[in-house]
């Protein structure tokens, strides 16, 4: 066959489109091969740069390909320390890579979320902030900013139950803080913005705080994860009190750090390791509710005894700092309507109640107010706080150099 009987009769030929028709000004030529409706696109159409479907779909799919990898480099690139983000920090900025690694065991692919730490509008509450750092192995850390209630009856007590616990120990030099290797808190100076709003004078300390989770109650203390957690809680109240504006900065409390107490054994006449405390007789079972008690000198002394998911079974706790004893003063005036009474003639030395799950009283000593507390969590055996109150008060207030305390109980019923 030849090529003539191949080819055909040729169709005939559209009409040229005028050149100011024709957007990029192509000759006629090349029009006359465009269909007409291509013709009139944009040069930028996505039909005309694709020019046919498999092309258009290569594009689309390189496109995708490009556009995924750069949000997922802007997801990770803080952690991979590579990319735009290479310098992006955690937690309100106080975190770079490195120091999130130290909280992981040197991981480095740590997710991490915020709220930002603000103020209500008319400072009443104080500021308050939340960040999350996550692991894929599913350990997480919460850090919290927030001005401590101080409303701390029922529910309210989570905090003091957990941040407050015989297992955690001072960051000493002074410092309004703990540390174990599951909890952290660091309250602001006073000298920076850490007092209470004019308007909450009688408010608690601006603190910043770490949890790791649920503790698990022995007396075995990673110190090494203590230490990370003292740092970190240090670094973001450095962090935050150069964002305000304050100068000055906290040190490196590690080396200063007591180390982590251990279970007591305890004497029938030295209950929590003070003398003449007798032991009452629901806990003197051999093997049980083993009392751990703070170690070192600090803003708080506390023995918890029967632990469960953060919460002692019997706790007695003597909060010697006026910043956090401030937390039971409203409860002291509030907790029950028969009030436990110190002083003679008419005098007082502070206030406090009795109650069958609780006694508290607090005291006004020389360097301001100290808070003596014995509380069961059952309630189940109030003749066990009517004894342990009035001994407990006298023999700690002499302790701290606030005696003689003599507590007068009201009658029973």
């Amino acid at each position: 066959m030849t090529a003539s009987e191949n080819t055909g009769p040729a169709e005939p030929a559209e009409p040229a489109e005028p050149a100011e028709n024709n957007e990029r000004g192509e000759n006629n030529t090349a029009n006359a091969r465009v269909p007409l409706h291509e013709r009139r696109r944009p040069w930028w159409h996505w039909g005309r740069l694709a020019g046919s479907r498999l092309r258009l779909a290569v594009i689309i799919g390189v496109a995708g390909a490009v556009v995924g990898a750069l949000l997922g480099g802007a997801g990770v690139a803080w952690r991979a320390g590579a990319g735009p983000f290479a310098d992006d920090r955690a937690c309100w900025g106080a975190f770079g890579e490195d120091d999130v690694a130290a909280l992981f065991d040197g991981k480095r692919d740590i997710k991490t979320s915020e709220v930002p730490i603000t103020t209500d509008r008319i400072g009443s509450q104080g500021p308050s902030g939340t960040c999350r750092l996550a692991s894929p192995r599913g350990r997480r850390i919460t850090v919290q900013a927030h001005q401590l209630d101080a409303g701390f009856g029922g529910a309210g007590d989570r905090w003091a139950d957990e941040f407050l616990s015989a297992r955690l120990t001072p960051l000493g030099d002074g410092l309004l803080g703990m540390a174990s290797d599951t909890r952290a808190w660091l309250a602001v100076p006073d000298g920076c913005i850490g007092r209470p709003s004019r308007l909450d004078v009688s408010g608690g300390p601006t603190v910043i705080d770490l949890e790791t989770g649920w503790t698990v109650y022995d007396d075995d203390v990673d110190t090494k994860a203590r230490d990370a957690l003292a740092r970190a809680v240090v670094k973001l109240v450095n962090h935050y009190m150069a964002d305000e504006g304050c100068t000055g900065r906290i040190a490196d409390p590690v080396g200063r750090m007591p180390e982590p107490p251990q279970f007591l054994v305890e004497k029938k006449d030295g209950m929590c390791g003070v003398k003449g405390l007798r032991l009452p007789s629901a806990y003197q079972h051999e093997g049980r509710h083993r009392p751990l008690l703070t170690r070192g000198e600090g803003p708080v002394r506390t023995c918890d005894r029967g632990v469960l998911f953060d919460h002692p079974g019997l706790r007695l706790m003597t909060i010697e700092d006026p910043r956090l004893a401030v937390l039971y003063d409203r409860l002291s005036h509030d907790g029950a309507k028969e009030p436990v009474r110190t002083g003679a003639h008419g005098e007082q030395d502070g206030y406090g109640f009795i109650r069958d799950d609780m006694g508290l009283f607090q005291a006004e000593c020389q360097t301001g107010q100290v808070t003596f507390l014995v509380r069961a969590d059952d309630g189940e055996h109030p003749d066990d706080i009517r004894a342990l109150l009035p001994r407990y008060v006298a023999a700690e207030a002499d302790r701290v150099g606030c005696g003689p305390l003599r507590v007068t109980l009201p009658a029973e019923g």
